[in-house]
């Protein structure tokens, strides 16, 4: 499933829609390039999910599968409105 160009994709992805994400949600999320990176990452995977679920796209790959760019931005800011809960949760905020 995971070859060198798939990883090149995710981190791409990865660094476009998190950035994204953290611009259409308004409010300090203070993180490192890389933690951005990984939010991408983490919401392509969740866009995947959600387009899986919702579309029946690509079936013969099952639901855990990256996506495309609006469904990894879609996914990031799911991702980062959950991490926004769990941090302020976790802090006493």
């Amino acid at each position: 499933m995971f070859n060198f160009w798939t990883v090149v994709y995710l981190i791409f992805i990865g660094v476009v829609a998190g950035y994204a994400a953290r611009l259409l949600v308004k409010g300090p999320d203070p993180m490192t390039w890389w933690q951005t990176m990984l939010l991408g990452i983490v919401g392509s995977f969740i866009g995947g999910f959600g387009a899986y679920l919702v579309f029946g796209w690509d079936d013969d790959e099952g639901f855990f599968q990256p996506s495309g760019l609006i469904f990894s931005i879609l996914g990031a800011i799911v991702a980062l409105l959950i991490w926004r809960v769990v941090r302020r949760r976790t802090s006493g905020a």
